[in-house]
């Protein structure tokens, strides 16, 4: 079987993605630019093992996506038993839709997430001309489907799949028992007794401001650690302003010693004021750490049950936030319950288990 995916770049999880699938079907993979000019260079070490990757030469016209004309050739000459479209407001998605459209050649829209709201603009056009002809949409959670029907697809033509950037290794099969919580506190030098972590780019939407402004109620032997780089100036004026001592920052880390550090954490926040996933979630959970998170993360929406595997508090909501951080700060009982939800909620959103079940959609669509 002949697949063609037609996406924006090669990030890590996707290629992880595409090497799994490319061991069930003959996999092309065409990358509107090589890299994203917000991202670091660990995005960059990639390697197409089993499929054939190819980046177009194409016109940067944001962060990560471009204007590729030659995306023409490879439709017009390459003969697909499927091709799925997962870029969606790009001129070249736009012009890949246009070509398949007019050839009358089946395609599939996949996304990883997103917020309906309300369609309006040349955007709302753009993705209502790609999602409306999709013979299939393909969806990570209950909140895509809407996404996906507001833009013109129809309901029994939406197909649900697990979304995630871990392999089955990197999850654990049972919670750390406290000896090995304190080897891996040990091993990175973390003396409080409850760690919190989160991680983020620095930008405002990821809400690292809001964790910062719940940190001045807790207790003193919690300490909290942020992921994601050099601190700006606002966050380094908020622990000034309430004497955060037990905050500490931490630059960005490759996702092979994320894991790691997880592994010394109690809880997992995520305070976003909005993901349209939020994969970071899949990982913390893969590790055994019980999540906090917003309504506005797509990701803590489709994986956690509130009160089981984590808590969902309600977006820039600072009485929520703080109570939460309490309950599971006062509790180790409770992290302890909701560690165990975690690793079992997670095992089913694996990047094995992720291409299996597009082989299986694919075949199906086959026969």
């Amino acid at each position: 079987m002949k697949v063609l995916y037609i996406t924006n770049i090669p990030s890590p999880y996707k290629v992880d993605y595409y090497n799994e699938l490319g061991k069930t079907c003959e996999l092309t993979v065409l990358f509107e630019l090589a890299d994203s000019s917000e991202r670091s260079e660990e995005w960059k070490k990639y390697r197409f093992e089993t499929f054939e990757g190819i980046i177009l030469k194409g016109k940067r016209i944001s962060v990560d996506t471009a204007v590729c004309p030659e995306i023409v050739n490879y439709l017009k000459k390459g003969r697909y038993d499927v091709v799925v479209l997962s870029v969606l407001a790009s001129p070249t998605a736009l012009l890949a839709a246009h070509i398949l459209r007019r050839r009358k050649i089946p395609y599939y829209y996949e996304g990883d997430g997103g917020f309906a709201g309300q369609p309006s603009g040349i955007k709302a056009a753009m993705k209502r001309y790609v999602i409306s002809a999709a013979e299939k949409c393909l969806s990570s959670s209950e909140e895509f489907d809407r996404y996906c029907s507001t833009y013109g697809a129809k309901r029994e033509n939406i197909i649900r799949y697990p979304f995630t950037s871990v392999k089955k290794a990197d999850c654990r099969t049972e919670k750390l028992t406290a000896e090995e919580k304190q080897h891996w506190k040990q091993e990175f030098g973390i003396t409080e007794d409850c760690a919190i972590i989160s991680v983020g780019q620095f930008i405002p939407r990821k809400g690292m401001d809001l964790l910062l402004h719940c940190c001045k109620d807790l207790p003193e032997n919690v300490g909290v650690y942020i992921v994601g780089g050099t601190p700006p100036e606002e966050y380094l004026s908020i622990c000034e302003k309430y004497d955060l001592k037990q905050v500490h920052f931490q630059d960005f880390m490759p996702k092979d010693q994320l894991m790691k550090l997880f592994l010394a954490m109690d809880v997992f926040v995520l305070f976003t004021r909005e993901d349209i996933w939020g994969l970071v979630i899949n990982e913390a959970m893969a590790a055994g750490l019980p999540v906090i998170s917003t309504d506005r993360c797509i990701a803590a929406l489709e994986l956690i049950r509130n009160g089981e595997e984590g808590i969902i508090v309600e977006n820039e909501n600072l009485q929520q936030m703080r109570e939460a951080l309490l309950t599971l700060v006062r509790s180790p009982e409770l992290r302890e319950k909701m560690s165990d939800h975690a690793i079992h909620r997670i095992r089913g959103y694996t990047i094995e288990n992720m291409a299996a079940e597009h082989s299986r959609i694919f075949v199906q669509k086959e026969k």
